[in-house]
Parts: C-alpha cells; structure tokens; sequence
C-alpha cells in the first residue's frame, strides 16, 4: 500500500484529521505512537448548538483531551464489521493499513452521523448547495456490481468521488435521490439512500439469505405496522442487480430545499465506548438492560425505553436474531441530548430455521441479546412470557407495563400480517413470507400461555 504523506518522517509518528459538522470544524483526531486522541474546539464546546459526538467521549472541563480505546473505538465503528470488506475497501482506496484511522483518513468524507472527517487544512466546500450528476439504470447496475469487487492495479477506478464509510456487516454503498432520479453526488454532497445487496450463504452451516433483500423489507413492514419506528425500505431492479434501498434517517433537506443536511447519531457500541468486535452480549457486549439504561436519560425516556423493549419480543416473535448494540442507534442534539432513532437491519431467521440443507435447527436459534429469568435465556425456544415479564421488572418498566405491551402485540398481530399479506409486491417470494407469518402466529401463541 502507497504511503500518501510525501516523505513526510514526523507524520509517520504523528497524524491528524479535523473533524467537521455540516461545515463547522469540532474537533481533531489524531494517533500519535499508535494512541488515539480526540480534543474538541472550546468553540464548539461552548456554542448553544455544540455536542459531543458521543455519550462515551462527553465534553471535558477545560476542555481535556480524550486518549486511548474509548476514541478508537468510537471511529472503528464507523467503519464496515467484516473484515473481508475493510479489506477490499483498503485496497480500492489505496489505504495505509486496516487500522481505523487509516482507512477512515480515505473513507470518511461521507461516515454514518454527521461527522465528516478531513485532511488538517482542508475544508468542506459547496456544503450548502447540491453537487452531482444523473445516473442512468445501467450506471447504477455497474455501481452495484463494482461494490464487491476490488480493483486490480492499473485499472481506472469509477466514482473515485463516493468515499463513504457505512457500518454493518452487509454489502452495501449508497446515493443520491434529487430531482425524481438516482445521482452520483459529487465534492461533498452527502448521499441520502443506502443500496444492500443479497447476503447470499451465510455462516458456517451456510445459511441461505439469498433472499434477505426481501426479507428485511418485509420486516421493516412488519415493525411499522406494530407501530415501531423503522427507516423506509424499498426493493429496486437495476438491470440484473436487485437491492434494498434504505432512506437515510441520518440526512434531511434544509428548510429551503437548497442542501442536504447531515444529523448527528451514534449506535450503542458507540455510546457505551464499546468495539465493534463485542457487539453481541455473548461476546461481552451490552444488553436489554444496559441499553434501557442508556434511554432513561433520553429526552423521551418513557417513549424509548417502552419502544425499546416492545422491539425486543417482535424480535423474539420473528426471531430477528441479528438485533446486537450496533443495531439500535440514537440521534444527539445540541448539549448531547439524545432520543432513539428508527430501526434499521432486522431480519428473520424463520425462513432459514429447519433440519434441511443450509437451515438451521430451532434450538440453536438465538437472540443477540438475552431475556433475563432464572439465567440469562437467549435461545429463542427457552423464552416464555413470564421471562419478558421479569425482565421488564429488572429494567424498571411495572409487571403491568410489561403485560399490557404483550397482550396489544398479542391482539395486533392477526391484523399486523393480514395488512402486510395485502401489501407483497407481485413475484415476492411466498414461501418466504408465509414461514416468517408462521413462525410469529407460532410465537404468539407462546406468548399468551401464561
């Protein structure tokens, strides 16, 4: 890999990146003999629209500057979970190495949240104004078949332009939707819509989530019809390429239409100063109960944590076995107030559970967060509703609280997959969405067992 930094022998030891909002600078990130640092501006400290970027890296009397794993970790979960794509990102971008401040010195002009982070001396230009150009279905086609691949060298490189870091463990990139069409945005106009592609086999047992395009539409349909916040999903077709495209709840328009605004967010390894590497309670990672804690200092507390834990059994129900802390984010506002945001990446594993080829048994299905009873229970057979009851009580939500959330998700879900039936697109794969409306028929029958 090609050192970027012209001889320079000091910058070897030390580097720098500025950090900006939608074109004000907050902060410098630099690693120094491989520590990372991160100070703030005392401006943007003290300004009434200044906050942290996170809950695990809070502004500091006089303004102390924050060492170590806390300020790598936070960055190292802007970028993509598998190793497999940090890698082929590397070596498309011409990165020094994997490490995060690396590759986010090349990706992270357009980074999940609003940061944008830049070269010491450059600024973000034409952020009030909306640079791009069209793409043609054809465009976007190659765009999509170019996402997983990795140039070879001495091959010209497209849109050298869309450096963006997008976290999760999926293939993914994203654009622009202006003016009733698909563009390529261009200096530093953010995009507005993420593209993710078919996982394909999965896991050791090989998975198959060939269908997980359709999959995570359908429950994103699900959750909004129980009423739970979820980002907007579409499926599209560009030539022979099919992807879920997901607006951007982090981005909205400017009051005058004129730009793109970017809003502040984090996920909760994030805003617990957690890596990326524990991001599921077994590995070590926060649970149902830490996250509660973290929303009852929401400015919508009682909204949250409710929203919050009434997610967790419609999980339980279509056995969403992926919902880790990197899966439930917050947005943050000026002096670090915070809220929930939407829900983003759900998937179902009914439709991979069996004893057939690729499937996986329904006694190793399980949460990526525990229900707490006797013992921590995350395998999704073991759990009953007296658990979902107890573990309500230990996270401060009454046993009457925790019964009337069951009993409205009990009533609703007949309605629920009655309306979703009616909204499948045609040539939607049935057998896909009968499994997962059987599954949860299934787990609501457990569910009012008492």
């Amino acid at each position: 890999m090609h050192d970027r930094r012209n001889g320079n022998d000091m910058s070897r030891k030390q580097q720098r990146l500025a950090i900006w909002m939608n074109g004000i600078k907050v902060g410098y990130w630099e690693k120094s003999k491989g520590v990372d640092s991160l100070q703030y501006l005392p401006d943007w400290s003290a300004d009434e629209q200044g906050r942290p970027l996170s809950l695990s890296l809070p502004f500091t009397p006089g303004n102390q500057v924050w060492r170590g794993n806390v300020v790598r970790d936070y960055f190292d979960n802007l970028l993509p979970d598998s190793e497999g794509i940090r890698r082929r990102l590397a070596m498309r971008y011409k990165a020094d190495s994997l490490e995060p401040f690396d590759l986010l010195t090349e990706l992270g002009k357009d980074c999940v949240g609003a940061i944008q982070l830049l070269h010491d001396g450059d600024e973000p230009t034409d952020l009030y104004s909306v640079k791009y150009h069209p793409l043609t279905e054809s465009e976007i086609a190659a765009t999509l078949r170019n996402t997983t691949e990795t140039l070879l060298p001495g091959r010209p490189e497209d849109n050298d332009d869309l450096r963006l870091s997008i976290a999760g463990a999926q293939e993914k990139t994203a654009l622009l939707w202006h003016e009733d069409r698909w563009c390529m945005p261009e200096g530093n106009t953010p995009t507005t819509h993420i593209f993710k592609l078919p996982l394909g086999l999965v896991g050791n047992m090989k998975a198959d989530m060939r269908s997980s395009v359709e999959n995570e539409w359908l429950c994103s349909v699900l959750l909004e019809q129980y009423g739970l916040p979820v980002a907007r999903t579409q499926i599209a077709h560009f030539e022979d390429q099919k992807a879920l495209v997901v607006e951007r709840f982090d981005r909205k328009w400017s009051g005058n239409g004129q730009w793109i605004i970017r809003l502040p967010q984090e996920d909760m390894c994030q805003a617990l100063g957690i890596s990326p590497l524990r991001k599921y309670q077994a590995d070590g990672g926060p649970g149902i109960s830490e996250i509660m804690e973290v929303l009852s200092n929401s400015d919508r507390a009682e909204r949250d944590k409710a929203q919050f834990f009434m997610t967790q059994i419609v999980f339980w129900m279509m056995a969403a076995t992926d919902g880790h802390a990197k899966n439930f984010s917050i947005s943050i506002g000026p002096q670090g107030r915070y809220h929930l945001t939407p829900l983003y990446d759900v998937l179902s594993a009914w439709p991979v559970i069996g004893h057939g080829n690729n499937q996986i048994s329904w006694q190793k299905c399980k949460l990526a967060m525990a229900v707490r009873g006797s013992s921590n229970y995350y395998q999704i057979y073991r759990i009953q509703r007296r658990h979902w009851i107890r573990h309500g009580e230990i996270t401060g939500l009454s046993k009457q609280q925790t019964e009337a959330m069951i009993e409205e998700i009990i009533a609703r879900t007949p309605g629920v997959i009655e309306r979703v039936s009616g909204l499948l697109p045609d040539q939607f794969p049935q057998q896909l969405a009968e499994s997962i409306f059987d599954g949860m028929r299934q787990q609501c029958r457990r569910l009012a067992e008492k």
